[in-house]
Formats: structure tokens, sequence, C-alpha cells
């Protein structure tokens, strides 16, 4: 894949990601869930989204906490980052 090709991978896979949070916080499985159903086929692997959202939270542009998820497991949720 050449480099082009792989930013705008990476800026549509950020959109999709920010997109996602726009309802509020969720942990990365939730983001994955969402992105492949308002997407109806992309499914985002692991080995993609978590360095994702680490590029994203590197630039600022969302935060993480630790919080229960609906199956009482500990998980990391992701919020956007909004500045006042």
């Amino acid at each position: 894949m050449a480099d082009t090709e792989l930013n705008i991978f990476r800026e549509s896979l950020d959109l999709l990601i920010l997109k996602s949070l726009t309802w509020g916080p969720r942990h990365g499985y939730a983001i994955g869930e969402w992105i492949e159903h308002a997407t109806e086929q992309l499914l985002v692997d692991e080995g993609t989204l978590y360095p994702a959202l680490h590029r994203l939270a590197r630039k600022r542009f969302v935060t993480s906490e630790w919080g229960l998820s609906a199956n009482n497991r500990r998980a990391a949720f992701v919020g956007r980052f909004i500045s006042v």
C-alpha cells in the first residue's frame, strides 16, 4: 500500500472513531462494533483500532478513563476531547 493510500485509510479511520464518540464515551470493542454497523462491511481488528486510538490520544483528540463495561469487565472508555 502506498504512503498516500495508507494516510487516507488512517485519516478515514480516525474520522470514523471520532464520529462513533459523538453520542458519548465508548470502549474499544463498542467503537469497532459501531464502525462495522455504520459502514455495513468495514471490520476493524484490534491491531488497527487500538493503535489508532493511541494516535488520537497523542494528538489530544480523545481522552480515556477506566470504567466497567456492560458485562462488569474493566475497560478503558474513550471520549472526545473538547477544549473550552
